[in-house]
């Protein structure tokens, strides 16, 4: 184990926290600590606060010009790409999850990268609107909200936190950002990037701790004016709470129960049956579940219920589990202990409310916070696992007879973010994606996603969107500029 990093950054200088505290980084595969940093509160809070306020005020880069903050975005981007390989492992520790999946985060983290520098530099100076007078010009400019407090998830720490910093910097913000405290390490190094491509001192800065402290102070605080919150629900409430005594924007990304619905014609060949179950384990069983739209809803037509449940159950057994750097694994451990408790009680609830174990159930001997895939047939609405987000690898069964109870199945959910269809009739299973209440809906297909699309959900999944160019808005003040190029006494008033 490493000695204690200097892990929070304030005005441009990296620094223990003020009260001298740390915390150990603990690997999920055995359960050792390999890591440790700094555990910050509320004065460092603060402070980190006040140098992006100053930052913000006084500094350049919020005047700094759209091309030139673009050409940062890029440099940022080959930087990750430089990296990519001792990120990925970095990220592959951390959080549990496989080598090439955190290969895959940082590609994508490159990409929100790019993305938003061609979004601000492909953009002219602003709205002109007509005033029915060539006497009045009138544009709409959009202006960078201020400073920006960023509270990232630990699930995918990485990619959560360049969904946040590449769109807050795009628009000429300055920010606070604090990674969860289980998975902060890739956040840690992503801020060095920053600072190696020459963000300007005070832009970015970063406080590791824990939300009681520091995510509870920076919803609050009266010198911020957003904050951005990926996470859970219980906690994205009180963050929404928090913000509102000082009328913060507040954009809350807030996870999901997310369906994924199969129609029998989609299995009317081998191929496309096939396809169906792999993409059903794909949907529920990357990160081991530990993902805000994985499908942790099957819903399958009943005609094909029975043969498409053996099939998906008996490939769920043979994923491989382990260390995400080693030969051959699919699936890594849960994040922590208390992750894999959470997921073994929504497993025994289950069970107790009468559905059928078709494969996993259990953690596999060993250290680490492992627990097997996990299929549940014959669940239904009024079951805890069915409600309620597991957020671990565990996968439930329900079945429709016909289009119209499939979509309300779907949609009987508190959340919305995310949802599949699977059909090989192009007309229902628009219909369907047409009428599922989800912020994003895949046809013949699960989990990916584009930069330049929207991301976030409805219902209690949240409110705001995050990429796209609404990803972009959320970071923005549109501003009316109203000019008269021949002023006149109005006589209003007779004087």
């Amino acid at each position: 184990m490493s000695s204690a990093q200097q892990t929070i950054h304030v005005g441009g200088e990296w620094r223990a926290a003020v009260s001298g505290a740390t915390r150990e980084i603990i690997d999920p595969v055995d359960a050792t600590a390999f890591a440790v940093v700094s555990e910050g509160d509320v004065a460092d809070t603060d402070d980190a606060v006040a140098a992006a306020r100053a930052a913000f005020d006084d500094g350049s880069w919020p005047r700094t010009p759209a091309a030139d903050r673009a050409a940062l975005l890029r440099r940022v981007a080959g930087l990750l790409e430089r990296d990519r390989e001792r990120i990925g492992a970095l990220e592959s520790r951390d959080a549990g999850k496989t080598l090439e999946e955190g290969r895959v985060d940082v590609d994508c983290v490159r990409d929100a990268f790019r993305y938003f520098a061609d979004l601000v530099a492909a953009e002219s100076g602003g709205r002109v609107v007509d005033a029915g007078s060539d006497e009045i010009h009138s544009v709409v400019v959009h202006e960078p909200v201020g400073v920006c407090a960023l509270i990232t998830p630990w699930n995918y720490p990485l990619l959560q936190a360049s969904w946040k910093i590449a769109p807050a910097l795009a628009a000429g913000n300055t920010f606070v950002i604090k990674p969860s405290e289980i998975t902060p390490l890739t956040t840690v190094v992503l801020v060095e990037l920053l600072m190696e491509a020459g963000l300007p001192l005070g832009a970015a800065n970063i406080v590791t701790g824990p939300g009681a402290t520091v995510g509870a102070r920076l919803a609050e605080h009266p010198d911020v004016d957003l904050v951005s919150f990926t996470g859970g629900l219980v906690s994205g409430t009180k963050v929404a709470r928090a913000a509102a005594d000082s009328v913060k924007k507040v954009a809350l990304e807030l996870g999901g129960k997310n369906p994924n619905v199969v129609f029998a014609d989609a299995c009317a060949t081998d191929e496309g049956f096939d396809t169906a179950v792999d993409q059903a384990l794909n949907a529920a069983f990357i990160h081991s579940g530990q993902v805000c739209s994985a499908g942790s809803r099957l819903i399958v037509e009943e005609s094909v219920r029975d043969r498409f449940v053996t099939e998906l159950a008996r490939r769920a057994e043979r994923i491989r589990l382990g260390r995400g750097t080693d030969e051959g694994v699919e699936c890594g451990p849960l994040v922590s202990a208390a992750q894999l408790a959470r997921t073994e009680d929504f497993v025994a609830s289950a069970l107790k409310e009468g559905a059928v174990l078709r494969a996993g159930g259990e953690k596999p001997e060993g250290p680490g916070f492992f627990y097997r895939p996990t299929v549940l047939d014959h669940c239904h609405r009024d079951m805890r696992v069915i409600r309620e987000e597991v957020f671990g690898p565990v996968l439930t069964v329900e079945t429709f007879t016909d289009e119209d109870e499939a979509v309300a199945l779907a949609n009987d959910t508190e959340y919305g973010l995310a949802g599949g269809v699977w059909s090989a009739d192009t007309a229902r299973a628009r219909r369907v994606a047409a009428r599922l209440r989800h912020g994003t809906v895949w046809i013949n297909d699960f989990h990916p996603y584009l930069p330049q699309a929207e991301w976030g959900g409805f219902g209690k999944s949240g409110t705001g969107r995050e990429l796209g160019p609404t990803g972009l808005a959320e970071y923005r003040e549109a501003k009316h500029i109203y000019e008269n190029l021949a002023p006149r006494p109005v006589r209003w008033f007779a004087g």
